[in-house]
């Protein structure tokens, strides 16, 4: 009996222990990623590039934003933490989950995390369904992607009647900018062969109506669809 009640107490001091490591693990994992984030801000800043103003502005240029909002391409989840901020809920997807973890990690550091659901899915082939997302962001996406049209064509499928596709990207200066960003962190970044110029002669010809700004180094695109909310 008396070993009954030891092993118990061995097992549930083990259980204990585990626990502990695992919450220790997730707050340096944390700290790591607010590191990497601190590491790029510094960077960033010597290049007048403030990544929270670049998405602010996007965000304003968006309004009013009202309905199921979708993001593609959460990245590091810059935009995803601007809008949660807000206090907007959203659902947030990214192909890599190495992206998506770093982003969860961004969230949870800041308490946001319960605003967001993030979503491993691949761009050209989503799993979402038609018609399902009022307003969609897809920022510093086009630059990154092999077939934009292809994925540009799924956001539209998803995008709901009188809904807004916001699609913004670096302008020439932008582009500029975060490739010597890259440079000095030993890094190529590389940029599709597809500029945002095309992408807005694309979503014209798909019956967009389009809404064009700036920020400091981005150009937004704010694309609503015809039809009603």
């Amino acid at each position: 009996m008396m070993d009954e009640r030891k092993n118990k107490q061995e097992k549930k001091q083990i259980q204990e222990n585990q626990s502990k490591q695992i919450e220790l693990n997730k707050k340096e994992e944390i700290n790591s990623a607010l590191a990497q984030i601190a590491r790029r801000k510094e960077l960033n800043e010597r290049f007048g590039y403030d990544v929270d103003r670049e998405r602010l502005a996007v965000i304003r240029a968006a309004q009013p934003i009202t309905g199921r909002i979708l993001e593609a391409g959460t990245g590091r989840g810059h935009l995803t933490i601007n809008l949660a901020r807000i206090g907007y809920r959203l659902v947030s997807f990214d192909q890599s989950a190495e992206q998506l973890e770093f982003a969860r990690q961004n969230l949870e550091a800041h308490g946001l995390a319960g605003l967001v659901e993030l979503r491993q899915e691949d761009g050209e082939n989503l799993s979402l369904a038609d018609n399902s997302f009022d307003i969609i962001f897809a920022v510093n996406l086009v630059h990154h992607l092999k077939n934009p049209y292809r994925v540009l064509d799924e956001l539209q499928r998803v995008l709901a009647p009188g809904g807004k596709l916001v699609v913004s990207d670096f302008s020439p200066e932008g582009l500029a900018m975060i490739a010597e960003i890259h440079h000095l962190e030993g890094d190529e970044h590389e940029v599709s062969s597809v500029s945002l110029a095309e992408v807005e002669e694309y979503l014209k010809a798909k019956g967009m109506n389009i809404r064009k700004t700036s920020a400091d180094f981005e150009i937004i695109l704010v694309a609503s669809r015809p039809g009603k909310l």
